[in-house]
């Protein structure tokens, strides 16, 4: 019997390591099938299920109203490798590698199952699933059959075609609620599909399902995802208000707002657009925000920093290696790139389409130094002789390189001659002081014994940390934070367990992830932010509390002392839940 090169299962294993960053990125992969498709309406449903009184997520659906498939295609979009948009004269849109609807779906889950419908006709259904391939040796996708759509799910179909993507033996989504989902998946996927969305081209909706009947996940009560727009240019968007009817940020007058570069690839002319933007004056108001990056409308930018990588009006990645990772006025500038689908080669989309990884920051720091043994303009002139269109990187990211430290110079200036009403010290810089002077004393925490570690296994622990917690751009966050001098991080996370915070020694510092899930959360933290414009007071008070209790955990000695601190934490927090949920 002739042998296999490779064995079905154990590469479809390893696929499941394909580094998709969280369920916000894997879900785009569908949203993109279902706009290539040419849908307009994209529901993301959530079903929940109660388990000894805890909710979790069962299933996952996505459902447009797009073209549907035919048997064919059905077939070729659950292969690894296959597709309709793999040839260059169908790159034209969002989609491409084909590996996109299973290669997302079992990052997530054991179990993908497609139905999909073109003109009224007969549903046809075929799915995926890894215990199948593990256990039983399913080595080819099940043939396409006629099958109806779940009974729970019809309400939500609208259109004579249209697909339905559904998850299900959920094991690797981090976030374990229909909520948790939303909230950390509504700024991400309305920057990724802003022109969409603004355009009104295509509507973004997430439903989640119990079987008491459908949950509310914002305080709106819209579902909808709103576009967010990092370069703050779009109107009507999730910025806060000021700015949610209205430009934040306003073009850069210096060499332009918008820069071109036409670039030759395949015999073809390609154009990429570079777009430069930065703050308002009225955004950093001194007199009326006072600390405007601790305004609602601050915070929002301070999630939107770096230079967003767009392909196809569809956004990869926002990529914060071009910031000054400790430079809070970072958030205060935007610069977008964006390039055809054409161009994946040159640019080097990656299949999970969340990066590009021949254009980085560091091809606008070369200068005249040494690159693999020549000079800047020795390379330059060797890829010019072999007409490698990568030579116009280097020029687009030394553009964009020189324009953001012109727009830095210009934001310095804006607040030069203005100072705040008050000398704002935050709650981190007083607990880190308190906490100085303790140590000064002789109380010594668990905490303190990483200050003596290298800065590389600092930022492992607090990235690993983060990431455990469900946070985003963890490693980015982790490399800002390494150097500086507060003791204390405070984060919302999607966490497990009954305490409304958690608190995690790690690399020196002392996290403190706010559980998202517990109604302490929104019935009380949020509702302190909110109003909390100047970055004082009421905020800062509760903030101050639990880096209190934060610090009087790290200092109690391994072993049942520490054992039944963190047990007094969690019984807290199961008290504050039972009379939060019964307030009226």
């Amino acid at each position: 019997m002739a042998q296999k090169i490779v064995a079905t299962h154990l590469v479809v294993k390893a696929m499941r390591d394909n580094g998709y960053k969280n369920a916000a990125y894997a879900l785009a992969e569908l949203i993109d099938n279902s706009i290539q498709a040419g849908a307009s309406e994209i529901k993301l449903v959530c079903i929940e299920d109660s388990n000894n009184g805890r909710r979790n997520l069962s299933e996952i659906a996505v459902i447009d109203n797009g073209n549907g498939m035919d048997k064919d295609t059905l077939e070729l979009s659950l292969g690894f490798g296959n597709g309709t948009h793999l040839t260059a004269e169908n790159q034209d849109g969002i989609g491409k590698f084909g590996m996109g609807l299973p290669n997302s779906s079992i990052s997530q889950c054991k179990k993908v199952e497609v139905y999909t419908w073109q003109n009224n006709g007969d549903v046809l259904y075929s799915y995926l699933d890894l215990d199948e391939i593990t256990n039983n040796g399913l080595e080819e996708v099940p043939e396409p059959a006629q099958k109806n759509v779940p009974n729970e799910f019809k309400e939500y179909i609208n259109g004579e075609s249209g697909t339905l993507v559904l998850w299900s033996k959920i094991d690797r989504c981090m976030w374990k609620t229909a909520k948790s989902i939303f909230k950390h998946s509504e700024f991400i996927i309305g920057r990724m599909y802003r022109y969409f969305i603004q355009d009104n081209a295509v509507s973004i909706e997430m439903i989640a399902k119990t079987e008491n009947g459908q949950l509310s996940l914002s305080n709106t009560g819209n579902n909808n995802f709103k576009a967010n727009d990092p370069i703050y240019l779009m109107n009507k968007t999730s910025c806060p208000k000021p700015f949610e009817n209205n430009a934040m940020f306003k073009k850069w007058e210096g060499e332009g707002y918008e820069i071109k570069f036409k670039v030759n690839h395949n015999n073809s002319q390609h154009e990429v657009s570079i777009k430069f933007t930065y703050a308002k004056e009225d955004s950093r108001d001194v007199k009326k925000y006072g600390n405007a990056g601790s305004a609602p409308h601050g915070k929002h930018a301070q999630q939107n920093v770096g230079v967003s990588i767009v392909r196809a009006n569809r956004e990869l990645d926002l990529d914060t290696k071009w910031t000054i990772q400790h430079d809070v006025t970072e958030r205060w500038w935007g610069v977008e790139v964006n390039f055809p689908p054409s161009l994946d080669d040159v640019f080097g989309v990656a299949n999970n389409k969340q990066s590009a990884r021949n254009f980085t920051a560091d091809l606008a720091n070369m200068n005249e130094g040494i690159y693999e043994g020549q000079t800047l303009l020795e390379y330059k002139d060797e890829l010019r002789a072999d007409k490698d269109p990568t030579e116009v990187l280097i020029e687009i990211a030394e553009k964009v390189d020189s324009i953001i430290g012109q727009m830095r110079k210009a934001i310095k200036l804006q607040t030069k001659n203005t100072r705040p009403d008050r000398n704002i010290v935050t709650a981190e810089e007083i607990a880190t002081n308190a906490t100085d002077k303790l140590k000064s004393e002789g109380n010594i925490g668990k905490s303190d014994k990483g200050e003596s570690l290298s800065n590389q296994d600092k930022m492992s622990q607090i990235a690993d940390g983060l990431d455990e917690a469900g946070i985003e751009n963890a490693k980015e966050i982790a490399a800002s934070i390494v150097d500086d001098d507060l003791k204390y991080i405070i984060k919302d996370g999607d966490i497990d367990g009954d305490a409304f915070f958690s608190v995690l020694p790690k690399g020196g510092k002392i996290m403190i992830i706010l559980n998202i899930n517990h109604p302490v959360y929104p019935k009380l933290i949020e509702l302190l932010e909110k109003d909390d414009k100047q970055g004082g007071n009421a905020f800062d008070a509760l903030k101050l509390l639990m880096m209190a209790w934060a610090r009087y955990e790290d200092q109690q000695p391994d072993g049942e002392q520490k054992d039944r601190t963190q047990e007094a934490r969690a019984d807290w927090g199961r008290m504050a839940k039972r009379f939060l949920n019964n307030q009226e």
